[in-house]
């Protein structure tokens, strides 16, 4: 993995150690019953068959070429093509969509974070119950408006929108602003790793 595109996963910036307490209240005020760091047990992994961070978030160079400088607004999991994507958070998906750089695409919120999971086989279709993302071969179809539970199987990683090879791209937001999810998957590999944690999702990894 390239230097440039890790920095931020190979330890906490300042700005992300003084975002970590703003992001814990934000779910401890939806759940009154948990406390602390104990709130990111709650959360699932997004993807299967992970290889490795491939794109941090932040400012890098271009990946289809030329010396230009681009916002990449999300974290980067290399998977192989196929692999099954899982829901962050329990939410209620709020929109699918196929025709952006985003590929087939589900954006899912949950209080007062979206988070949005982008290039995912499949397409968008419309039926009587509203609009849907599907992928044919998994026999999953996700409708506008529907439920999800954290660690629920929602798609399966692949190449549509702009992309150079299979990879999850994952963006998060609270209240509106853009978050580093290598921010929220320690607060996650933390939490989860501590004695009495069971979970029947998929398991955390360290960012590195």
């Amino acid at each position: 993995m390239k230097r440039n595109r890790c920095l931020s996963l190979l330890g906490l910036s300042v700005l992300a150690l003084s975002l970590f307490p703003q992001v814990g209240k934000a779910f401890e005020d939806n759940n009154p019953t948990q406390q602390g760091g104990e709130i990111w047990r709650n959360g699932s992994f997004p993807v299967e068959n992970f290889q490795g961070y491939t794109s941090a978030f932040g400012y890098r160079s271009s990946p289809t070429g030329g010396y230009t400088r681009e916002f990449h607004s999300g974290l980067d999991f290399a998977a192989p093509v196929g692999s099954y994507i899982r829901g962050w958070w329990n939410g209620r998906v709020v929109e699918v969509s196929d025709n952006t750089a985003c590929g087939t695409s589900i954006r899912v919120q949950s209080g007062s974070w979206i988070h949005v999971y982008c290039h995912m086989m499949g397409y968008v279709g419309r039926d009587g119950q509203g609009r849907f993302m599907t992928d044919g071969e998994s026999g999953l179809k996700i409708y506008e408006g529907q439920s999800l539970q954290a660690g629920q199987r929602i798609g399966r990683v692949g190449m549509t929108g702009r992309t150079t090879g299979p990879h999850l791209h994952w963006t998060l937001k609270y209240q509106g602003k853009l978050v580093d999810p290598a921010v929220v998957l320690q607060a996650m590999y933390t939490a989860q790793r501590q004695p009495g944690y069971l979970s029947s999702s998929s398991q955390p990894v360290q960012p590195q």
